[in-house]
């Protein structure tokens, strides 16, 4: 999973002119899913959101406090383009997102996960699927990326590997003339 947290004084999500969540101080955060994701990630990124000290204390230390400390409110807003890759051309390549008919279920269960370790009731959310336009003052402003394979990115799986070195050897082949039949 990919998020994008950004501390907020308020955040809002309208589709078309209804607003369909919004929040007061706390945290709005984006939410790509991965076709790889499992429960797993989804455990590590809502642990990960709710401790996240990112607010200042009573005496104004920055970095002393989470949402969860300050009994603060979440904006959860599903963005499947947040694993759009833009290595090859000029258009998104979205093909590690997870599907439509599955993500939506990944998406309802992950607010219920946070729900669970916190209090529902602080969380508002946007409508999957839908064109939303997210309204939000940013505080600070603190914006980070969080990334649940964080650790799996820098240790490469050895099959994707091997897999990723044959495509490699093939292409070459083919640039100097040969193919194997």
């Amino acid at each position: 999973m990919r998020v994008v947290l950004q501390k907020v004084l308020q955040a809002s999500v309208t589709v078309g002119d209804k607003v369909v969540g919004q929040i007061g101080k706390g945290v709005c955060v984006l939410v790509g899913i991965s076709k790889y994701d499992t429960q797993d990630d989804m455990e590590y990124m809502a642990k990960k959101i709710l401790s996240l000290r990112v607010f200042d204390d009573a005496e104004d230390s920055m970095w002393k406090k989470s949402t969860q400390e300050l009994g603060l409110e979440i904006l959860c807003v599903s963005q499947f383009t947040l694993y759009g890759k833009t290595t090859k051309g000029s258009k998104p390549d979205f093909h590690d997102a997870m599907k439509s008919s599955t993500s939506k279920q990944f998406f309802d269960d992950f607010v219920e996960r946070i729900g669970q370790l916190y209090d529902r009731s602080k969380i508002a959310t946007g409508e999957f699927g839908a064109m939303m336009q997210v309204s939000l003052v940013n505080d600070g402003p603190v914006t980070l990326e969080l990334d649940s394979r964080k650790f799996t990115y820098d240790k490469p799986d050895p099959a994707l590997a091997a897999k990723t070195a044959a495509k490699a050897a093939a292409k070459e082949q083919r640039r100097n003339g040969f193919t194997q039949k």
